[in-house]
């Protein structure tokens, strides 16, 4: 287990705990595209006294129930792609389509009272034109490579430089998705409505939050687990 170190870096304290990622959450510390870098580093860039994080990640350590969090460091590799497909990918798939809606409608009828709106929806697409082809290319070409990997003898190193290069590509496309991600919360007052708010703009916002929180979570088992632990158990090959 990990000692409470700050210089360990962000990823590594939800990695090893998944519960901490509410503590995180709650701070806007990013544990998912930013979670390679030190804690220390992470609090000095928003401002946050590193103490006090530590002292909210031991409470949240001590906290009786840390049910309804994966522990996706305790997957396999191949468990751990079908979590993310089964789990992110399948709820993606579902509120992708319902949020393009959404946010086209309200943008539509609502751009002309707040132009930021129009930021909103223009977010939004870039984010699903970014995740509509990254779960297919995960799917259909990182994924299985990652299972067969796992499934090859010990002594073999074949894959290694394709699992490699197609990580590169997806970390790439997950800080895209990331800066979208930012620009949805700022743009809409950290997804809280104003007061002449109609329900399908409240209703939006619950759910952008929502997708927000989901991408942290799927973003974070990838970075930070499911990619470290492969190019790690093919480095050990050679």
């Amino acid at each position: 287990m990990l000692t409470l170190d700050p210089t360990a870096t962000v990823g590594s304290f939800v990695r090893e705990r998944p519960s901490r990622s509410r503590v995180f959450e709650n701070l806007k510390i990013d544990y998912c595209c930013g979670g390679k870098i030190p804690l220390a580093q992470a609090c000095e860039k928003k401002g946050i006294d590193t103490n006090d994080v530590l002292q909210q990640i031991e409470a949240s350590d001590a906290a009786a129930d840390h049910s309804g969090l994966a522990d996706a460091d305790a997957m396999s590799l191949t468990d751990l792609a079908d979590h993310i497909e089964s789990t992110h990918h399948a709820y993606l798939r579902e509120e992708l389509p319902r949020l393009d809606f959404m946010t086209e409608k309200v943008s539509r009828v609502h751009g002309d009272k707040d132009a930021r709106l129009l930021k909103m929806r223009e977010a939004f697409v870039a984010l699903k034109a970014e995740l509509d082809p990254h779960m297919v290319k995960e799917e259909e070409i990182l994924f299985p490579l990652i299972r067969q990997m796992e499934a090859v003898q010990p002594n073999k190193t074949i894959y290694a430089e394709e699992v490699a290069s197609s990580i590169r590509d997806m970390e790439h496309e997950h800080d895209h998705a990331g800066n979208a991600l930012e620009i949805l919360r700022r743009v809409t007052d950290g997804y809280v409505p104003p007061e002449w708010a109609c329900n399908t703009y409240r209703a939006m916002l619950d759910s952008l939050e929502k997708l927000e929180s989901d991408m942290h979570q799927h973003v974070h088992k990838e970075n930070n687990v499911l990619f470290i632990k492969a190019l790690e158990q093919e480095q050990a090959r050679t």
